[in-house]
């Protein structure tokens, strides 16, 4: 054993896999699929739930729906064909007192195995009812051979998330290897006196109990530890970024001017701004903004005057008037001789967006330009020129704008639309267009939980739109059936019949031979051949030229058209106060945040408006989603709940943002230990802030090593 512990260099814990106890060649190139190439690798791969085999149940005492570890002897294994080439496998299990049947689908290498060995069997899963039998389909399933097996069965047993031909065995014997050998070699980053303060338990003691629990209560403090350890370095990176953006020199845009002392721009106690400002927001707004925007662009507009880069986060709900703010910031940074960048993750926000500037600052005399990769080179050219030479004053664009090629005259104001779904370099990249740090202000058009607020945008100050514009009624949302959709039709006709505007959103473009869904160029001739042949019906889509979709949006605005069929492009960007219905067609395919966001385009005017969800229920999830749209507009309740069905990754995109790729932790489950971890990172930085502390080196090391981390991913 002296040479497994020799072999590595330097570093012990960087041993390969393969000189695990029970791994090998063999299976460390299957383990390498799971990235486990190390000791320190799987250590650090903790097991995603536990069986307790101490007490099994006799298979006389199972019970449907029960999850249970069922033991007992291989009797009976046979095969059925099915259609289309596919096979059956069922094999009967007993222990005296009863039997279970265990059922996998089109698994033949499963027969082969069960065959080979005619022993007991271990299998796990849920129980279910079939003709009156007990079954369990596609079981997890272990095979006794062995004392060593028997020795492993009878105790809280770790199973891990594992890789096709990986059996849960070899995970666990390579796990405790790497504990008997190399748990001594683990140094705890965390100081002792650190982890008294917030009742943590020491690192080596939490890796042995996660992979080997003495019991439950063990496991979840080992987990606690853990868990914590995640959150705490990532706060402590987020809290540093932002001191470090705190002390970086920016722009001092001078709005203060021609405003007697003590007066103020809302009438509050608040920094003064030209009058003049505020005169041509007047002009450039067809509205009047709610006291929820005064204030937000009162926090812009103070940050802006500061010598210090602005780094603020603005998020509100549908319909909360999120872009006329950063149309604000934008005409402040302007009439200050500096130009603005509107960056938005795809081609089709950012037509939008280019749209609704366009129309807005067009009367003022501000250039705004369109800068994509899928403009004509021409035009692009053209657009790019404009940039550099500052003849463009806003330019509009995707990822595009961070291209070597781009140049910016006198970049002021970067604005980063849905800012979760760019890269870290991508969003720094922007930033160093500017030959003075810009301001950064970050929007998204959804509002984010606050537990992901901590963790994708702790290095930003928030300001949040909480406030609808005055009249607003409540969206009335509703599911119906593709059976009742002639029902549905009927009363978008009434509602038209009545003055009223609907859209109709499909979840595609044209038709497909591999999704069986609703095409929105099938759907504006049907409605307009069949069902609505007396109404005016136009069609919009992301694959029209920008002016085509302008005229379309234009014409609707106007009332030119009764009914807009669309798909998801109408996402942002369309207000249109006389439209009071939407009917979106296979809902079952939006996610819910897109879902909210679709509903958005209507109840903007004084009206009562509806949301009609037409989908069948394809699961429980579907099924979920689509209650949860008719019983709240509350879009932070609906944020939640994407959080829980979704999961973090989906929202937020982790390979892009590089902080969510937890080993343990969950940010549902553990947000009151991602709250005590932000403030104990917020404490120590207090108390220490450059981390300089000979205590605090090893905590110092992870945050750096974390950073570079996430660099690789966003360049990956």
């Amino acid at each position: 054993m002296a040479e497994l512990v020799e072999h590595g260099g330097t570093s012990k814990l960087q041993t390969e896999a393969q000189f695990l106890k029970g791994v090998g060649p063999k299976w460390s190139s299957v383990m390498a699929k799971l990235g486990l190439r190390t000791v320190e690798d799987v250590l650090f791969h903790f097991p995603r739930r536990y069986e307790d085999r101490r007490h099994l149940p006799p298979l006389s005492q199972l019970q449907p729906g029960q999850f249970v570890t069922a033991r007992g002897e291989l009797k009976k294994v046979e095969t059925r064909p099915l259609r289309g080439g596919k096979v059956i496998i069922r094999a009967v299990v007993s222990d005296g007192t009863g039997e279970v049947t265990l059922v996998w689908f089109n698994q033949p290498w499963i027969k082969r195995k069960l065959e080979a060995y005619r022993e007991e069997i271990l299998a796990y899963g849920m129980v279910r009812v079939n003709n009156y039998a007990l079954e369990i389909h596609s079981p997890e399933i272990e095979l006794i051979e062995d004392e060593e097996d028997q020795a492993d069965f009878a105790k809280i047993v770790p199973v891990y998330g594992l890789t096709e031909g990986l059996p849960q065995k070899v995970m666990r014997r390579a796990a405790e290897s790497a504990l008997t050998f190399y748990l001594s070699m683990i140094q705890d980053p965390l100081p002792v006196a650190f982890l008294k303060a917030h009742g943590l338990r020491p690192l080596p003691w939490s890796l042995s109990q996660i992979h080997q629990p003495t019991d439950e209560v063990k496991a979840q403090e080992a987990r606690k530890r853990l868990v914590f350890e995640e959150f705490f370095y990532m706060q402590l990176e987020t809290q540093m970024r932002r001191k470090e953006a705190k002390q970086e020199l920016g722009i001092s845009f001078d709005l203060r001017q021609a405003k007697a002392p003590g007066s103020n721009l809302f009438g509050e106690q608040l920094a003064p701004v030209t009058g003049s400002l505020w005169d041509e927001v007047h002009k450039m707004l067809p509205f009047e903004l709610t006291g929820a925007q005064k204030r937000v662009i009162q926090e812009i507009w103070d940050d802006m005057q500061r010598p210090i880069p602005m780094n603020r986060l603005v998020q509100g709900d549908v319909g909360s008037g999120k872009t006329a703010v950063a149309a604000c910031a934008m005409l402040a940074a302007v009439r200050c001789g500096y130009q603005t960048a509107l960056m938005a993750p795809t081609e089709i926000l950012a037509d939008q967006h280019y749209i609704n500037l366009h129309r807005l600052f067009d009367p003022l005399g501000i250039q705004v330009v369109l800068l994509t990769g899928k403009l004509p080179a021409q035009r692009r050219r053209k657009a790019t020129t404009q940039a550099a030479n500052g003849e463009a004053q806003i330019v509009v664009g995707t990822h595009a704008l961070v291209e070597e090629a781009v140049k910016f005259h006198r970049l002021g104001l970067a604005v980063i639309d849905e800012q979760h779904r760019f890269g870290v370099l991508q969003r720094a990249s922007l930033r160093n267009k500017g030959e003075i740090i810009p301001d950064v202000l970050v929007m998204t058009a959804t509002p984010i939980p606050r537990t992901l607020t901590m963790t994708m945008h702790g290095d930003l100050d928030v300001s949040i739109i909480d406030e609808l514009p005055p009249g607003r009624k409540p969206i009335k949302t509703h599911w119906r059936r593709p059976n009742e959709r002639s029902r549905v039709y009927e009363g978008v006709r009434k509602l038209v019949e009545e003055g009223r505007q609907a859209y109709f959103v499909c979840p595609m473009i044209s038709e497909s031979d591999k999704m069986q869904t609703q095409a929105a160029e099938d759907l504006y001739y049907r409605l307009g051949t069949e069902t609505y042949p007396d109404l005016k019906i136009g069609l919009l889509h992301g694959q029209m030229k920008p002016a085509e979709k302008e005229e379309v949006m234009l014409q609707f605005r106007s009332g030119e058209l009764n009914i807009l069929v669309s798909t998801v492009v109408i996402e942002v960007g369309v207000d249109v106060p006389n439209a009071t219905t939407m009917v979106i067609e296979d809902a079952n395919r939006f996610g819910l945040a897109q879902l909210h966001q679709l509903r958005g385009r209507v109840g903007r005017g004084g009206h009562q408006s509806y949301c009609i969800l037409i989908a069948e229920a394809t699961s429980e999830e579907t099924s979920e989603r689509l209650r949860i749209m008719t019983e709240t507009n509350d879009g932070f309740r609906i944020a939640e709940a994407d959080l829980r069905l979704r999961g973090p990754g989906e929202i937020a995109g982790t390979k892009q943002s590089g902080n969510l790729d937890f080993r343990l932790a969950d940010l549902i489950r553990d947000s009151v230990l991602l709250e005590q971890a932000r403030s104990a990172a917020i404490d120590l930085l207090e108390r220490d802030p450059s981390l300089i502390k000979t205590e605090h080196q090893a905590i110092l090391n992870k945050v750096k090593q974390s950073r570079s981390e996430v660099a690789l991913i966003t360049v990956s």
